[in-house]
């Protein structure tokens, strides 16, 4: 390899181990080997080079993702199934998870990265959506990107955090997939309970219409 190639491979190996606030060019250049001119030469800055990084890194870890999907689109065994690909790999996602919540978290002092994080969230959210329902990116809806997306995208996030922070007790597959089993029956029992209680109400309605005609 080059330097340029060598520079972004030492950039890597220190965004897993240091991240970007904590991570400096004499870090870079020992971890690759070239010299501190070579930054600036190859990627223009540090924060530069580290932002190549990070895109190398997802671009990596989206190309090794490749889950086991059974069941049929928006099934729950599908649910489950993109779910055990996921966290069966958090080791190798680890590095990338841990860079997108600093990122989020220093989302002022990372301007830069934060806004070319949110420019790809809607690529996220098709990615995403397809993988749970099966449906090519191609034919989903902007309704389907907004609601059926970002749901998948806050479950992730939410399934990262947890698994970053309490690796012990982190939820699993099957609990996430009972959990959405779950909820999904109490919302569509307290709906038809709804839908009862609607017509109830409109046949007492016309049944006290009824008996206040005159005979």
């Amino acid at each position: 390899m080059g330097h340029r190639e060598d520079l972004l491979e030492g950039a890597k190996k220190c965004l897993a181990e240091k991240g970007f606030v904590r991570t400096t060019a004499r870090d870079i250049v020992s971890a690759s080997g070239a010299n501190l001119a070579s930054i600036g030469y190859h990627y223009g800055s540090k924060d530069a080079l580290l932002s190549q990084a990070f895109i190398s890194m997802a671009e990596e870890w989206g190309d090794s993702f490749k889950p086991d999907v059974t069941g049929e689109g928006g099934s729950l065994e599908r649910f489950r199934s993109v779910w055990d690909g996921m966290i069966g790999q958090r080791d190798q996602a680890a590095a990338m998870w841990t860079a997108s919540l600093e990122i989020a978290m220093n989302r002022d002092r990372l301007p830069e990265l934060r806004e070319m994080v949110v420019s790809s969230e809607g690529e996220g959210r098709k990615g995403l959506t397809e993988m749970f329902t099966g449906i090519p990116e191609e034919q989903l809806e902007e309704r389907d990107v907004r609601t059926l997306g970002g749901l998948y995208q806050v479950l992730v996030a939410g399934m990262m955090v947890q698994w970053l922070y309490n690796p012990e007790n982190a939820v699993t597959a099957e609990e996430l997939t009972e959990g959405m089993r779950r909820a999904a029956r109490m919302m569509v029992n307290a709906e038809d309970a709804e839908d009862a209680e609607d017509a109830e109400d409109a046949e007492d309605a016309e049944d006290a219409e009824d008996a206040a005609e005159p005979a």
